[in-house]
């Protein structure tokens, strides 16, 4: 087969066609850079340039989303370059009041756009890029602290609801923004849709909502990504969202690949384990796990990549191995 591009190899994968080498890819935080958007582009492009992945994924902060609504945070040293909730913006049930729809040009969300702007214009034409979106109820959470945001949506649910409807529309409107300047699709990140922090019932009627909105929003993309978090996330629940892609901790989390595949038509990403595999194990090993990987799906429906982002602490050398496995 003739070799293909990179965009050629990404959208024959979620087809379910045979590829030239199964795509690969895998992403990490950058917990000061991701703060101004000349930083977080320049340290985006320089990673794409050295591992010379099959796509980009903008790796922003879980912040920029509420960043402008007062939260107060810091990296202080997380190994997954994730940083701390310092002040909530949320700290009463009442303050859900004022939670209102923002203007995405503007604040931190403006910023992220114009690293995405500077992104598209100095990247490779042919390498797709997604950018990394937290969905609604995410965001809610983000604003109060998991367990205050469950205690206030238990309580007071029509008042909640009314704070996850206004981060709806302002996510929505940012993920059309981000369409229109040139993005292949979203990463759409349900940090919630796990049983060990919602009831199914309790993420149908506060997450898949905003979830379905935000996806609505992004219909312009080719290459939309669902990502499930943790070891026990909503996969059958979520597996007819309107994606092309399912990432989710396959490797320590039901289910893995072969079980997925059955449950959700496109393509998978997965196949590394990221905390132990990943950061502390041999080339060798990280090799045979995606060679694993490649054989349970028979080299078709899969990109290669960690279950969710990776230790900023993973040595070079097995970022190597990972990206240099599928060319053997």
């Amino acid at each position: 087969m003739m070799r293909m591009t990179k965009k050629e190899r990404i959208k024959a994968a979620l087809a379910g066609k045979e590829v030239d080498r199964v795509p690969v890819g895998f992403w990490r935080h950058w917990p000061e850079e991701d703060q101004q958007p000349e930083t977080l582009a320049e340290a985006t492009l320089t990673f794409q340039k050295l591992y010379d992945l099959d796509f980009i994924k903008v790796p922003v902060a879980s912040t920029f989303c509420v960043d402008d609504y007062g939260v107060k945070h810091a990296w202080r040293g997380s190994p997954m370059g994730d940083r701390d909730y310092l002040e909530y913006a949320i700290k009463k049930i009442e303050h859900w009041d004022r939670i209102e729809p923002l203007d995405i040009n503007k604040g931190t969300y403006g910023r992220m756009l114009q690293a995405l702007r500077i992104i598209i214009d100095k990247k490779d034409e042919d390498t797709p890029v997604i950018f990394t979106i937290f969905n609604p109820i995410n965001a809610a959470f983000y604003l109060a602290g998991d367990e205050t945001c469950l205690v206030h949506l238990r309580r007071e649910p029509e008042r909640v609801e009314r704070g996850i409807k206004a981060l709806t529309e302002t996510c929505s409107r940012f993920v059309r923004a981000v369409m229109d300047e040139g993005c292949d699709g979203i990463f759409l990140s349900a940090r919630a849709a796990s049983y060990d922090v919602m009831s199914v019932d309790e993420y149908l009627r506060f997450g898949r909502p905003g979830d379905q909105k935000v996806l609505e929003a992004a219909t312009a993309g080719w290459f939309n990504v669902m990502h499930l978090h943790g070891k026990n996330p909503l996969f059958k629940e979520l597996a007819n969202y309107p994606v092309q892609a399912m990432n989710w901790h396959d490797r320590t989390a039901r289910p893995g690949l072969a079980e997925a595949s059955k449950l959700f038509k496109g393509a998978l990403m997965g196949g590394i384990e990221q905390f132990k595999t990943l950061l502390t194990e041999s080339t060798e090993n990280i090799k045979k796990q995606s060679q694993d990987a490649i054989n349970q799906m028979d080299g078709r429906r899969l990109i290669l990549t960690p279950g969710c982002t990776y230790p900023i602490t993973v040595p070079h050398i097995n970022l190597m191995a990972l990206r240099n496995s599928v060319e053997q």
